[in-house]
């Protein structure tokens, strides 16, 4: 195919910018920004790169886009119908490649769109605006989390964003991410006492003393969730005890287990409940946690109007609002105080063997942007 946006996430996928490493992806959008007249600021933390770009008028309202650069490992590349670093169209359209979904089209799509946009309208009111990075799949400790903090010590404004996260579940534009909940992980240990398995009385076994305590954790109905959030879960992710033999009592069990909570509970209820629970049944145990992110909401505005509207427009789909998956950069950018939503294409194939994206809606989702961009930006509304 030969539209620029195919040629873009096709040359995105060719970089094997497995994360935090870009290889060349952002020099890639700089070349393209810049002689738009793209202010152009790299802020590099660590190993990973970021990339923040402007065009236009800072003191009328900016719409950022914001999307990452990196992709997870291809696991056994033998297993992919074609090479995931040579990025391949198929009879029926179909782009394969690792980031197809995840999200370097959505990258493409909002590059493309701005560079319509600014064409078409040299002398736009408002911002539009990019932060990239090539630290979301990893750590996500050296990338959007501290753009953000710098932009904000520098009074950076940002009114509206959209993450370019596959989003949509069935079809292009059929749900759009309003908001996401937390995650809370936790790392525990509980100690006993090693020892023969024919000599129970002489050790103490921490998989029986800590069974009573999964039980009620597993099914304590933590909150109801809200109107915008589905109730608070707990799911296990890891759990490990003994040494391998049959016949030696394990001296210590680590479990981890994951929160994905609503804006009914904080940080700090979760991690009450959860020792009240550990502390009545008596066990001797170390606990650490990670904390991810904190539930976000953009409320129905402005800017989920717009995209809805776009979403309407170009493809005849009346799409909902949704808060659920996994967490996204998106929740450190609304500490900015900006209204914040994520929408991209399907989410079906990402992280898979033979990742795809359908080219047309490659092309549709840079329509929609540059509607979007339409909408916010030509009357600058406060």
């Amino acid at each position: 195919m030969s539209e620029p946006v195919i040629a873009l996430t096709k040359a995105l996928i060719a970089e094997k910018s497995i994360s935090p490493d870009d290889k060349n992806c952002q020099q890639i959008l700089i070349d393209r920004l810049k002689p738009l007249g793209f202010t152009i600021e790299k802020m590099n933390f660590g190993n990973t790169k970021n990339l923040w770009a402007f065009h236009g008028n800072s003191s009328e309202p900016t719409l950022m886009f914001a999307g990452h650069t990196d992709v997870v490992p291809a696991g056994d590349e033998s297993k992919w119908r074609y090479p995931p670093y040579t990025p391949t169209i198929d009879d029926n359209n179909r782009l394969y490649g690792r980031g197809a979904s995840d999200m370097k089209s959505g990258v493409a799509a909002m590059i493309c769109a701005a560079e319509d946009f600014v064409k078409q309208y040299p002398n736009h009111s408002g911002r539009v605006a990019f932060l990239i990075t090539s630290d979301e799949e990893a750590d996500a400790s050296d990338g959007t989390v501290k753009v953000v903090d710098a932009l904000m010590s520098n009074n950076e404004r940002v009114d509206y964003c959209i993450v370019g996260e596959p989003s949509s579940n069935q079809i292009l534009g059929d749900q759009i991410k309003n908001g996401r909940r937390g995650s809370l992980t936790a790392n525990l240990v509980i100690h006993g006492i090693q020892g023969h398995v024919a000599y129970p009385d002489l050790a103490e076994n921490p998989i029986h003393r800590f069974a009573p305590a999964l039980n009620e954790l597993v099914n304590t109905v933590w909150d109801n969730g809200n109107q915008y959030f589905p109730p608070t879960t707990m799911q296990i992710a890891n759990i490990n005890g003994g040494t391998g033999a049959e016949n030696v009592i394990p001296g210590d069990l680590t479990i981890q287990f994951n929160f994905r909570y609503s804006s009914e509970l904080t940080e700090s209820e979760i991690k009450s409940r959860v020792e009240q629970i550990l502390t009545k049944y008596n066990l001797n145990y170390t606990l650490t946690w990670r904390h991810s992110g904190k539930p976000f909401l953009t409320p129905k505005g402005l800017l989920t109007d717009s995209l809805a509207e776009a979403i309407k427009t170009l493809t005849g789909v009346d799409t909902a609002l949704s808060t659920t998956g996994g967490t996204s950069d998106g929740r450190f950018i609304a500490k900015m105080g900006c209204q914040v939503v994520e929408f991209g294409v399907l989410s079906k194939t990402i992280h898979k063997i033979d990742e795809n994206v359908d080219c047309q809606d490659i092309t549709v989702l840079k329509a929609i942007y540059q509607r979007v961009l339409e909408k916010l930006l030509l009357k600058a509304p406060k």
